[in-house]
């Protein structure tokens, strides 16, 4: 591959001062300074790696650790999509999915959008049919309930309940210490949450039952090992527990419940509990606080519910024993909103 030490009039200013510094590193240290994810980090890494090494006509091979040893004057020259070096690289990407080709596309934008570049508007994503979130059914939920309580797991309740009266993901859920939680607030802090972001989830009178008959449990595992772990949920080893136990644990309960063990995960009851609030009357901009989207784009996918659904809706709102009537509702103070959600 051929190394250019152009010094062009167009060299953004911005990264002057980078110029002879190591491509990959300057680049990397930024998608940290956006707080990227570990995750993400690593994928857009993926990416990158297959742009910059895919081989243009008249070109020699080139090992993949000297491209990433370039300046970032050198890997700028190179990274000119003007020269069909990311036409050729799509075009070897016909046979993935089109999330997959949207998000390597994504992540090589990005870097050329931080070399000085502008991805060429011939680049076009491919679209995809997004698919509705899963959720359970009511019938489902209650089958979970029962599966849940009558499970000898004693993670199964506390987290089946704090799941889906918090809409926590996994990771959040796994990472949450026992100083996160305030009880008498019926909150919890989710510290770095996805995108590095922090955020409040609210719980339920339930939710703080379970947590308080859970604690002595937690007690008697933490002398099961030296580690002072301050982890909310611990494994019956007396560690923290990771996702991989808890799919395990959804499996489990999945095949106890009678519901197919694809529509069971720590996400689905994430999805139900915002379907649920939704359901409930809550607006999109509180959702999309509470589930911690940066975008309320993700959270708009939510309106898009079924015709079963909407069903179930319009019959329960029309049926007038689900409305107090006046007097009852002059005497009622605003009370904190129990999820329907949870496991009793």
């Amino acid at each position: 591959m051929q190394q250019g030490g152009t010094t062009g009039i167009d060299f953004p200013s911005r990264l002057l001062r980078v110029a002879d510094l190591k491509w990959h590193d300057c680049w990397t240290q930024q998608l940290r300074s956006e707080k990227k994810s570990k995750h993400t980090i690593r994928a857009y890494g993926v990416a990158a790696r297959g742009f910059s090494s895919t081989i243009l006509p008249g070109e020699k091979s080139t090992h993949w650790s000297d491209i990433r040893d370039l300046t970032v004057r050198e890997f700028r020259e190179i990274a000119n999509p003007s020269n069909g070096r990311m036409d050729a690289w799509i075009n070897k990407l016909g046979d993935l999915k089109p999330t997959t080709i949207n998000a390597k596309i994504a992540a090589v934008s990005h870097l050329l959008k931080w070399i000085g570049h502008s991805t060429p508007e011939w680049i076009k994503r491919p679209s995809r049919n997004r698919s509705l979130p899963k959720t359970l059914g009511r019938r489902e939920l209650q089958r979970l309930k029962i599966a849940a309580s009558e499970s000898e797991d004693p993670l199964a309740v506390p987290i089946c309940t704090t799941l889906l009266d918090t809409g926590l993901r996994i990771s959040e859920l796994c990472g949450l210490d026992i100083d996160d939680v305030d009880s008498e607030d019926m909150s919890a802090l989710v510290i770095g949450g996805k995108g590095e972001k922090d955020r409040t989830v609210l719980f339920t009178q339930s939710t703080v039952e379970v947590i308080e008959s859970w604690m002595p449990i937690r007690e008697t595992r933490m002398t099961l090992t030296n580690d002072q772990s301050r982890a909310m949920f611990l494994s019956r080893r007396g560690r923290r527990i990771n996702p991989r136990s808890i799919q395990k644990m959804m499996d489990r309960l999945a095949d106890s419940a009678d519901i197919p063990r694809t529509r069971l995960s720590p996400h689905t009851l994430r999805h139900t509990f915002a379907t649920g609030l939704l359901e409930r009357g809550a607006d999109l901009v509180t959702i999309q606080r509470l589930l911690g989207h940066s975008s309320i784009a993700t959270t708009r996918v939510y309106l898009e519910i079924g015709d079963q659904t909407l069903r179930e809706i319009y019959h329960r709102a029309q049926n007038p024993a689900n409305f107090p009537d006046d007097q009852e509702q002059e005497n009622n103070e605003p009370k904190k909103i129990q999820s329907s959600t949870a496991l009793d």
